[in-house]
């Protein structure tokens, strides 16, 4: 029987058949308004985990991948890259280790998780900037250590996260572009001097911008003015609600444009657990009542307790974007930086796409 429902950019109701996960004919509908929508899944550049399962825990096994994977493609995360953050180099080279394995051995798998984001551990050790990432484990770029992990993860290893204040990361970002590594700048204190530098020896885009860095900065001259003003910077943001104001998404968006803007929901290890104290990443962290995951006694905030789906309709409601512009935020922009295929509706492409609902609020992904 055929999916029924409105392109997401051009409203056009559409008849979709699928046979065997391909798309088998693609042909006009009758149009009604309790038609729902059907867009690319959605791919996130930085899942860190979900439901007390995190990619750098030591205890990483296959039933957590699978959970997580599972959990993502709920909220209609078709794809995403499953991101190690700061830790020590043999938990960073399991995680990896393991990963490949896995997605060596299932298809599908791989499919859903083709490229790994290593966003530490070469970032800003000072409070504000690191995070939640674990101090100890912060430190200057090595390339041999680097390689080691990009062994074990398969050469699966397509974005890297440095400050690039740290001793030896400009000839570290000019290494891993030559390599075909996406480099973002992410965790920083860097002066304007040196992320131009940065953008100068390679690197493309912004992790999270206007996270990770220090909580008061000079009005004029600071790390997050440098990177919005850097045409040769796109941008992902975490539009969950509670990581950025909405007047500063608006500005963003404004600034650097739809095209350039990623939305990532950043979920952290917590994303779904209920509200509570926990202990993860190394430290002590905080699930709010209102889904906000923070380091308590602290203003910093441990990754995100949302998935995408809920960003976009945050994203709509504080930049002014239109749902369509919101989807290719979610969908396409990561896609586009790292060099991944975007789904399309066409006949014998591979059936990589979400249906779903959508009240002018809320995004609701249908499980088909």
């Amino acid at each position: 029987m055929p999916i029924l429902a409105r392109h997401y950019a051009t409203g056009r109701p559409l008849a979709v058949d699928v046979v065997d996960g391909r798309i088998a004919s693609v042909t006009a509908a009758v149009n009604s308004p309790t038609l729902p929508y059907i867009s690319p899944s959605f791919f996130d550049p930085q899942i860190n985990g979900c439901l007390g399962f995190g990619f750098v825990s030591p205890n990483l096994n296959e039933a957590a991948i699978r959970t997580i994977a599972e959990t993502c493609a709920c909220h209609g995360i078709g794809a995403f890259a499953p991101t190690l953050i700061t830790s020590s180099s043999k938990t960073l080279q399991n995680g990896f280790r393991t990963l490949s394995k896995l997605l060596d051995a299932d298809a599908e798998l791989a499919r859903r998780m083709p490229v790994f984001h290593l966003e530490g551990p070469y970032i800003s050790g000072d409070d504000g900037p690191r995070g939640a990432h674990p101090k100890a484990h912060t430190r200057d770029p090595d390339w041999d250590e680097f390689r080691h992990w990009q062994d074990a993860a398969g050469g699966r290893i397509r974005m890297v996260t440095v400050a690039p204040e740290r001793q030896g990361t400009m000839a570290f970002i000019e290494r891993l572009c030559d390599s075909g590594v996406i480099v973002a700048i992410g965790h920083t204190a860097a002066t304007g001097a040196q992320i131009r530098d940065a953008v100068t020896a390679g690197a493309t885009t912004s992790t999270h911008l206007g996270n990770g860095c220090h909580a008061t900065l000079p009005r004029h001259e600071n790390v997050i003015w440098e990177q919005l003003a850097n045409d040769g910077l796109c941008a992902s943001l975490i539009t969950d609600g509670h990581h950025l104001p909405a007047s500063v998404v608006q500005s963003f968006v404004r600034a650097k444009t739809a095209a350039r803007i990623l939305i990532t929901c950043d979920a952290g290890n917590l994303a779904g657990l209920p509200p509570g104290r926990y202990n993860d990443w190394g430290t002590n962290l905080e699930v709010l009542p209102s889904g906000k995951i923070v380091v308590p006694g602290t203003p910093y905030l441990a990754g995100s307790g949302s998935f995408t789906d809920s960003c976009i309709g945050h994203m709509v409601r504080m930049a002014g974007v239109t749902l369509a512009e919101a989807i290719d935020m979610a969908a396409v922009r990561t896609r586009e930086l790292l060099r991944l295929p975007v789904p399309t509706l066409t006949v014998g492409e591979q059936a990589d796409f979400i249906v779903f609902d959508w009240d002018g609020e809320v995004v609701r992904p249908r499980q088909l």
